[in-house]
């Protein structure tokens, strides 16, 4: 009995999936949709971002989480100063992981706590994410992801490059901007809200994509 309940739940899900996916591409048959939508799609492929996950919501673990972030922001903006491609920063961290690992376990201790920390390079699945005026459409990024303790609480992400991240006094001349990077049309996806329920369409396409492994 538990088994066909079971069935009869996977069996609900992929039906919603289907139907979802069939309203999406209904949507993909109107040019300017698919046109906004393949602009999106190529945007994972130019950034490269940081992800900080907290141990937990309390209101201390979030207090070290930015604690982390704001230390680790301090290294990359070294690391990555010389970097003019998504590529080149990729390889920066890869080849200090152990260090920036060192780095945020330094942090972490330096305020009191044990936890552990794992810091990766991953490919991982994120949603429509605001930040300031800019809106990264959902999809598979490239990221650094530090994950703090049991990684259980609310994150924290913003784009290592180009270096969004970094404060404008902070930043090198000649450090790529978002702009350096993504092609008119794209920048003009990005930029504002004027196309939140597009953007929102392309979320559930990209989370059915995720899901089903495309």
């Amino acid at each position: 009995k538990q088994k066909e309940v079971l069935f009869m739940t996977k069996l609900k899900y992929i039906e919603k999936a289907l139907l979802i996916g069939f309203v999406i591409a209904i949507l993909f048959s109107f040019t300017s949709f698919t046109a906004f939508a393949a602009q999106c799609e190529q945007i994972p492929n130019e950034v490269f971002r940081l992800h900080v996950l907290a141990n937990s919501d309390s209101e201390e673990d979030q207090a070290l989480k930015l604690k982390v972030r704001d230390r680790l922001l301090d290294e990359t903006g070294t690391l990555f100063s010389e970097c003019t491609t998504k590529e080149e920063a990729m390889s920066a961290a890869k080849a200090n992981i152990a260090y920036l690992e060192q780095v945020a376990q330094d942090e972490i201790y330096k305020q009191g706590y044990t936890y552990g920390v794992t810091v990766e390079v991953e490919n991982i699945f994120f949603n429509n994410r605001q930040y300031d005026d800019i809106t990264m459409p959902a999809g598979n990024y490239d990221a650094l992801r530090v994950l703090i303790g049991e990684g259980a609480g609310q994150n924290w992400w913003c784009v290592l490059f180009p270096a969004m991240c970094l404060p404008a006094a902070e930043k090198r001349e000649g450090m790529p901007e978002l702009d350096d990077v993504l092609t008119d049309e794209q920048m003009s996806a990005v930029e504002g809200n004027q196309y939140e329920v597009k953007f929102k369409t392309v979320e559930i396409y990209e989370s059915i994509k995720s899901w089903f492994g495309w």
